[in-house]
């Protein structure tokens, strides 16, 4: 017997009478982590669902508002300040506060924030119109959350070229 393994030998005589070994069906395993994936998935899947339903009915029910002004915060200029401390336009004061869940990274889980491509103007009406009726997800957003602490990002993007982060 080598050096290492009269040592294994000797230390798992130390441990033997607390360990038990058992015999397990190799199956049984797969199909319990099966079952476990499945109901993990089937939980994210409900989430995804409410989100859509919730965006299907705001649609449903938006008239379009060629003059709508509506303000949102933009996640490229929240919380950014001109040389006189003014927020600027579609920035705002965005209250973010460090979250465990998120890696410690500063987040706001009362509220999302929008994101448009530098190629899209961010007052069109269209976009303003899709972004006052998506609103409506933020709810489902803190809701999913609340329902399912294992969530992390959740997202919406819309056709017209926005998209909506939470947290």
């Amino acid at each position: 017997m080598f050096g290492s393994a009269r040592v294994f030998a000797s230390k798992l005589k130390d441990v033997e009478s607390i360990i038990k070994i058992v015999e397990l069906d190799g199956d049984d395993l797969v199909k319990d982590y099966s079952d476990e994936i499945e109901r993990m998935l089937g939980s994210k899947m409900k989430s995804v669902k409410r989100l859509a339903e919730s965006a299907e009915d705001a649609d449903l029910y938006h008239e379009f508002n060629a003059s709508l002004e509506f303000d949102y915060y933009n996640s490229m200029l929240i919380n950014k300040v001109d040389e006189d401390g003014n927020y600027a336009e579609l920035g705002g004061e965005f209250p973010l506060e460090e979250n465990e869940h998120f890696n410690n990274l500063l987040v706001n889980t009362q509220q999302s924030d929008i994101q448009v491509p530098t190629n899209v103007y961010n007052k069109d009406p269209n976009i303003l119109n899709a972004i006052y009726n998506s609103e409506a997800l933020n709810d489902v957003f803190i809701s999913n959350f609340q329902r399912d602490p294992t969530l992390t990002w959740q997202y919406f993007g819309s056709s017209t070229g926005f998209f909506r982060i939470y947290p």
